[in-house]
């Protein structure tokens, strides 16, 4: 098969297109044929090495196609099917195996671009406002980055829940996706602390950031007393240490730093997640932004362009 491979760490330019041997299918787990793979800054992170991994490997966590062939001891999955997975290694690719237990089905209304859009972006937005802090209607929500991948999707499911989004973007064509997303205040980035105290007076009740270093501080300066910072990406950077006093000065306020693997952790979770974002997106209630689709040997610029942030909301790799 044709496939992505990282065989030394560095910049896009490590991201070769060649020909690499086919997955072994071993029992309790499923071969698939990929119809698209997601693009996430989690493979920018091990591509760079700054989440180690061994080398060589073939990047991509998420992604969805049809079943080709079922190892043994799997039961409910059938060659034909239509799936979708996150948090596994290895969608850069023309095939994939993936353990039965990280599957889910794509129900008829849904199309497997769409899947492979929403797995890991859609399951971070669904736990960041259901689980790490349970959105509740009339809540004044800050979304950084609100036209990217995770941005639009928050957005969104922030406002199914009643709240009140405030949104920061850095050009006006992104501030015209985060508003037809549901956006009810957009801002920019600069001075975005005071723009929100003047917006939510005494703050808002949670910031959901994937920026990092060049938000962070501000993020903490939009919360309200007793507020959440959930700090679940770092594209600009990693956050430096900081002093737990900061957290007492801002109000007595909650830190925490998420990660979609521990919001999956059971299977029960991830079928309540995807089933939630499926139905949402069958019903006309949730719009998955699909801005670019490169073809797979085009991975390096997809990350070029990602990272340049001259993209908005999901891009895809098609093999």
């Amino acid at each position: 098969m044709r496939a992505i491979v990282v065989s030394a760490t560095g910049g896009p330019e490590v991201l070769t297109y060649t020909e690499h041997p086919d997955p072994v299918l071993n029992p309790g787990e499923v071969l698939v044929d990929i119809a698209a793979g997601g693009v996430n800054f989690i493979d920018v992170y091990q591509r760079m090495g700054r989440y180690p991994l061994s080398l060589p490997f073939v990047p991509g966590n998420e992604g969805a196609g049809t079943v080709a062939a079922v190892g043994e001891d799997v039961r409910g999955i059938s060659v034909g099917d239509t799936v979708a997975w996150a948090n596994v290694m290895g969608s850069y690719a023309e095939k994939a195996v993936v353990p039965a237990s990280h599957l889910v089905a794509v129900p008829d209304g849904v199309t497997a671009d769409t899947a492979a859009a929403l797995m890991l972006q859609g399951m971070t937005a669904h736990y960041l406002t259901h689980s790490t802090y349970e959105v509740k209607p009339g809540d004044d929500v800050l979304v950084h980055a609100a036209a990217g991948g995770v941005g639009l999707l928050l957005t969104q499911i922030a406002k199914l829940r009643g709240a009140r989004v405030i949104g920061t973007v850095s050009t006006e064509e992104k501030e015209k996706l985060a508003r037809q997303a549901g956006a009810d205040e957009v801002i920019r980035y600069g001075g975005f602390s005071e723009a929100v105290r003047e917006l939510a007076g005494s703050g808002v009740h949670v910031v959901y950031d994937g920026v990092g270093a060049a938000t962070f501080d501000g993020s903490i300066a939009s919360l309200r007393p007793r507020g959440m910072m959930a700090l679940y990406g770092q594209a600009s950077g990693p956050v430096p240490p900081i002093d737990p006093q900061v957290l007492n000065k801002g109000g007595s306020l909650f830190l925490t730093r998420p990660t979609l693997v521990h919001y999956i952790a059971t299977r029960d979770e991830l079928a309540w997640r995807a089933s939630d974002l499926f139905g949402w997106v069958a019903s006309g209630q949730l719009q998955v932004h699909i801005s670019h689709r490169y073809p797979l040997a085009e991975a390096a610029r997809a990350h070029e362009d990602l990272e340049a942030r001259r993209t908005t909301g999901k891009l895809l790799l098609i093999p």
